[in-house]
C-alpha cells in the first residue's frame, strides 16, 4: 500500500495529486487544506476521473489522523500572491509559510506519522528547516525540493544551447532555492563532455546561461501567476525514489552539517529520505559561492525570525 498525503491543495498540491492519481502512483491519497470546499472539490474531481484510468486511488480529505500510516507527506501550502510584487524574492512568502508551519506542525506532531516529508514551500531551504525543527522529525526524514527544480532549469537552458535533450545534461545547481543559487559548472557535462571544455568552441556565455536558469521560475510566474507543473514533477520524482529505495543521486534541500542549515546540494534519496549528502570537489570559486549562499539563508532566516518574533510580542501586548 503506497499512501501519500498532501497538506495544501493549491496549484502545486493539486498538480501533485493529479499526477499521483493519473499515473497510478498512489494507492491511497489524503488531501488536507484549510479551505474544506477546495479539498472536497479536488477529491470529487479526482474521483470522477477514476472510471477512465487503469488504476484506482482511494482519496480522503482533511483528517490529520490519516497521517498515522502515511508513507510520504508533501507540504505545499503557501501564499502565492505574496510573490506578485516580490521582484524575484521568494523570501516574501516566509511570513506566511512560517505561520502555516506554526499551525500544521503541532497537528502533524500529534499523529503517529513517521514517514518522509517532501517540502515545496518557499523560501524552500529556510521553511524546510523550520518545519523539521517544529515537528521534531529527523533531518533525514525531512527535505525540500530545493535546487532539484533549479537544476532542471539549468539542464533546459544548456540543452537549448546545444540542441540536445535536457536529460543528456548532467551536473548540479547548488545553494539557496533563490537568488544566491549558482550553477556549479565544474560538475556539468553535455552528452558526457565537460561543459567547461566546450566554452570556447561554442562561444558560450556561462553567466547568461546561469541567469536564465535562475530566473526561469519568474518567467513562468509572470505569465500565469504561479508555477506548478515542473515543481510538482520534481516532488513526485523524489517520492518515487523514496518508495523504490532508488538511492537516486540528485540535488535537494538537505541539512548541511558544515553550514548548519538546509541548503541545495547533491544527496542520495532512498527509502528513509536523505540517505547521505554527497560532497563533490568544487572549485575554490564555487566553494565560496556555496558558503555565501548558505550564509544568506542563515542570515535571512534569523532576520525574519526576529521580525516575526517582534510582531508576535506586539500582538500579545495589544491583545
Amino acid at each position: 500500500m503506497r499512501k501519500y498525503a498532501i497538506i495544501g491543495v493549491g496549484h502545486v498540491g493539486a498538480t501533485i495529486a493529479y499526477t499521483l492519481v493519473c499515473k497510478g502512483i498512489a494507492d491511497e491519497l489524503v488531501l488536507i487544506d484549510t479551505n474544506a470546499a477546495k479539498a472536497r472539490a479536488e477529491q470529487l474531481d479526482l474521483q470522477d476521473a477514476q472510471a477512465r484510468l487503469d488504476s484506482r486511488t482511494i482519496i480522503k480529505i482533511n483528517d490529520y489522523h490519516e497521517l498515522d500510516d502515511t508513507d510520504i507527506l508533501f507540504v505545499t501550502s503557501g501564499n502565492i500572491h505574496a510573490l506578485d510584487h516580490a521582484s524575484g524574492n521568494r523570501w516574501a512568502e516566509f511570513e506566511y509559510t512560517k505561520q502555516i508551519v506554526q499551525d500544521i506542525a503541532p497537528k502533524v506532531k500529534a499523529t503517529k506519522f513517521n514517514g518522509v516529508v517532501i517540502d515545496t514551500m518557499n523560501p524552500c531551504d529556510a521553511i524546510t528547516h523550520y518545519f523539521q525543527r517544529a515537528t521534531g522529525l529527523s533531518r533525514q526524514q525531512v527535505f525540500g525540493t530545493g535546487t532539484f527544480l533549479d537544476t532542471a532549469r539549468m539542464q533546459k537552458v544548456v540543452a537549448e544551447a546545444f540542441d540536445c535533450d535536457p536529460k543528456n545534461i548532467s551536473g548540479y545547481v547548488y545553494g539557496e532555492h533563490g537568488e544566491s543559487q549558482f550553477s556549479a559548472w565544474s560538475t556539468v557535462q553535455v552528452n558526457g563532455i565537460p561543459i567547461t571544455s566546450l566554452v570556447d568552441k561554442y562561444h558560450l556565455d556561462l553567466d547568461a546561461l546561469e541567469a536564465a536558469a535562475r530566473h526561469g521560475g519568474w518567467a513562468v510566474h509572470s505569465g500565469k501567476g504561479y508555477t506548478s507543473f515542473a515543481i510538482a514533477t520534481c516532488a513526485v520524482k523524489l517520492s518515487e525514489a523514496v518508495f523504490a529505495n532508488a538511492r537516486l543521486a540528485c540535488p535537494v534541500s538537505a541539512y548541511s552539517e558544515t553550514f548548519e542549515t538546509y541548503v541545495g546540494q547533491p544527496a542520495i534519496i532512498g527509502k528513509d529520505g536523505v540517505e547521505s549528502v554527497t560532497t563533490l570537489a568544487l572549485t575554490a570559486d564555487e566553494q565560496a559561492k556555496f558558503r555565501n549562499s548558505a550564509d544568506t539563508i542563515i542570515e535571512k532566516f534569523h532576520a525574519f525570525d526576529d521580525v516575526l518574533s517582534d510582531q508576535s510580542v506586539k500582538k500579545r501586548q495589544q491583545a
